[in-house]
């Protein structure tokens, strides 16, 4: 089915490639966090560590300019993008398409660096646990109070984590070599259809204390967030958050989302 996603496109000009290269896997000492013997992370998945800022490259060509299309609509074709431009155009090329049209920025997918740390390292609490835990991620001393939780109650919150991820406009996770050795989060993840990334030029040293839900906690403008640029035959993931432009984005962050698109599959609405 032919879908028009219609809203202000904001086009970052470069991504981080966000792939290890051909045949990659952990790092020589490092467990399956990826944190090293000194305590240290050098493949950014949820400790300070040592890995170097990633390096922007070119976007594929799209048929349009680099930056914001005030009128701007992305046409996917069941998993894939087939055009991207003014809305008036893709209407015109596809008048059967169903129509979506959203308030605030569209932009591509974003990727979470360190989806481990967050889903292995944090009690995302079962809406029935409110009451008692509250709604947010546990972890530290919190997450200790709760005792040996049962792998039943930590696949649950490993669920949940991943659903959470996609109300931020998540579409990709990063993790050694591009996959997942828990067993958990490799089903989690895999059921969820998220695309898995390598960690090569993963952030090397987190702002805050811990690692953020939200994307753009790391620092990263726009183009350094987004896994992959929105591409004419690319996959179709895409995020809409309810902001004027790139600049609020980054000041209000990714809990502005309303919208996920992942392979073309609306999996998060806000309400």
């Amino acid at each position: 089915m032919l879908t028009i996603h219609a809203a202000p496109l904001v086009l970052p000009a470069g991504a981080a490639p966000g792939t290890d290269a051909p045949g990659t896997d952990d790092a020589p000492g490092t467990d399956a966090l990826g944190t090293d013997a000194s305590g240290k992370d050098p493949l950014g998945t949820g400790v300070p560590g040592t890995a170097e800022p990633a390096t922007n490259v070119p976007v594929a060509d799209v048929p349009v300019a680099d930056g914001a299309v005030a009128d701007g609509a992305v046409l996917v074709d069941g998993d894939r993008i087939t055009a991207v431009g003014p809305y008036e155009e893709l209407a015109e090329e596809a008048p059967g398409a169903r129509v979506r049209r959203w308030p605030g920025v569209l932009t591509p997918g974003l990727r979470q660096w360190h989806p481990l740390w967050l889903l292995r390292h944090c009690y995302h609490p079962d809406p029935r646990e409110a009451d008692e835990l509250g709604e947010e991620p546990l972890w530290g001393e919190k997450l200790a109070a709760l005792g040996d939780l049962t792998e039943t109650r930590w696949s649950g919150s490993v669920r949940r984590g991943v659903q959470r991820m996609l109300r931020y406009g998540t579409t990709a996770v990063a993790s050694p070599g591009a996959r997942f050795r828990d067993p958990l989060v490799a089903t989690a993840v895999a059921r969820s259809g998220l695309t898995v990334v390598g960690t090569t030029g993963a952030p090397g040293t987190l702002l805050g204390e811990r690692p953020d839900l939200d994307p753009f906690a790391e620092g990263y403008d726009l183009r350094g967030t987004v896994h992959a640029p929105l591409s004419v035959g690319g996959r179709a993931d895409l995020a809409v958050f309810d902001v004027p432009d790139e600049t609020a984005l980054r000041e209000r962050g990714a809990v502005t989302c309303v919208a996920t698109v992942l392979a073309g599959r609306l999996v998060y609405r806000a309400r």
